[in-house]
């Protein structure tokens, strides 16, 4: 019925921010795709901007996976930091413990958040001898230089990769960059230059090497840790776009300078930053989510849900309009799939050639081949769900039919997106929702009832007060040509 790709489905084509365009992804080995993705830095609990990341590259990882390549994905904890040191130094407790606390959150809240784990998750810890040996390369191909305070990658030897992914020289770019450009330090020769090794300071952790004790600069932790789980040239570098200057433009220099590719990463990816109600989410402004915080107040899936009704490039509005829009969807979405899971019985066995289905596939399918389109697949799922629905109400419930759409949402809604729940869970809802209905039926159909009355009398104001009330005991009301029917959320 539905399965992967259809033919004449368009060929994969992902925005590469290096050549500012769409290009048709070819990747460098027949059938596998290298990803490396920068993880977090965990000096304190993942944030939803956290999660907006690790669901976007999620999504393209289960979509490359689906379009049957196999995909090694790499995602990176940087586990010493000035930040790290600072709350390590606060507490006065060990830097590691610290990070990793907050890796344990970072992966207690993405497990909740339904993504799936990389296939490694390397630290700058445990890739210092990779760090030392790559800057030693720098430094013998005259990229790089020592100083009185560490050693310094030199932005003159290569002026030609300056502003790859920005397409802006640093001086119009600087005041974007954030804190960690201000690399200042005396033995600088030039105020571009960035660090690769910082001598290590009095009470801060530090590593042996042949410039003396010190730690590694942050740019070059991620060329080495992509060079050592990916090679020497990989498919695709995503991140956030706060990562665009200075951090990936420094990989950039490091990488290709180090190792004589150009390019060494074929393809740039960045995912959108969160705002929260318009304003760029800040813990300064006071309006900063953790997503232990978020999980308080919203479904992980539906939180899920939210963050991927945006094309991953695209920037993501956090607001409560945002969030019960998305909670209603998704309450349509589970009460159909539960439902028909409970009718279904397993009786989805690809007997139905659903015309609509496979409409919904190609648009679907076109929809993430285009730079992994999530709206567009989002629409598909709402455009399935409702005749799904409609099917359910009807006196044609069909088991092995509406099997049909349980298969089909299992793969694109589940396999795809992420945001359908386990089928344990899912009919442990659905039992739930049939309790439930059965402890206010009578109380519903008497509203409804008076709601009939109210609305032949054309008494509009009283009509709506109890389609409120009904509202507030989390029932929908639906008006149709074939009568009202209700449901319970």
């Amino acid at each position: 019925m539905t399965g992967g790709p259809l033919e004449g489905a368009m060929t994969l084509r992902v925005y590469d921010t290096r050549s500012r365009s769409k290009r048709v992804l070819t990747p460098l080995e027949e059938g596998k795709i290298g990803i490396y993705a920068c993880g977090i830095t965990p000096y304190s609990p993942s944030h939803i901007g956290h999660a907006r990341q690790a669901i976007a590259f999620d999504i393209i990882v289960r979509w490359l996976r689906k379009t049957g390549y196999e995909v090694n994905y790499i995602s990176n904890f940087t586990d010493i930091d000035d930040k790290i040191i600072a709350v390590s130094q606060e507490e006065g407790v060990d830097f590691l413990e610290v990070a990793n606390r907050n890796i344990e959150d970072y992966f207690t809240v993405m497990d909740k958040l339904n993504v799936i784990r990389a296939n490694s998750y390397p630290r700058v810890t445990e890739t210092i001898p990779e760090i030392i040996e790559m800057i030693g390369d720098l430094i013998r191909k005259n990229h790089a230089y020592v100083s009185a305070d560490g050693v310094y990658f030199e932005i003159d030897t290569a002026p030609e990769k300056y502003g790859q992914l920005t397409g802006q020289t640093l001086e119009m770019v600087r005041k974007g960059a954030g804190g960690r450009v201000a690399e200042t330090g005396s033995g600088k020769r030039d105020h571009r230059d960035f660090a690769l090794w910082k001598s290590a300071k009095e009470g801060e952790p530090s590593w042996d090497s042949p410039w003396g004790h010190g730690r590694p600069g942050w740019h070059i932790e991620c060329s080495a840790m992509s060079l050592k789980h990916l090679g020497e040239r990989f498919d695709i570098h995503g991140g956030g776009t706060d990562l665009l200057f200075p951090h990936h433009e420094a990989e950039i220099f490091q990488s290709e300078c180090c190792l004589g590719h150009d390019p060494v990463v074929q393809y740039w990816l960045h995912n959108g930053m969160i705002n929260v109600d318009g304003e760029k989410m800040s813990k300064s402004e006071g309006n900063f989510w953790t997503v232990s915080e978020a999980l308080q107040n919203v479904d992980p899936l539906v939180l899920r849900y939210a963050l991927i009704n945006a094309p991953y490039r695209q920037p993501v509005d956090f607001n409560t309009v945002m969030i019960e829009d998305s909670s209603s969807h998704y309450g349509r979405l589970l009460s159909s799939y539960s439902e028909a899971l409970h009718v279904s019985k397993e009786s989805h066995i690809g007997q139905y050639e659903i015309e609509s289905l496979n409409i919904s596939s190609e648009r679907l399918i076109n929809g993430m081949n285009d730079d992994f389109n999530t709206r567009k697949a989002l629409v598909e799922i709402q455009v399935v769900v409702k005749e799904l629905a409609s099917l359910l109400q009807s006196n044609d419930r069909d088991p092995i039919r509406i099997g049909e759409y349980v298969t089909w949402l299992e793969e694109f809604a589940g396999g795809v997106l992420g945001i359908l729940p386990p089928r344990k869970s899912a009919s442990e809802f659905y039992e739930n929702k049939l309790s439930r209905r059965s402890e206010i039926e009578s109380e519903v159909e008497r509203l409804l009832e008076m709601r009939d009355v109210a609305r032949e009398s054309k008494d509009w104001s009283k009509s709506d007060k109890i389609r409120d009330e009904l509202h507030e005991m989390g029932v929908v009301v639906e008006d149709g040509p074939e009568g009202t029917r209700w449901h319970v959320l």
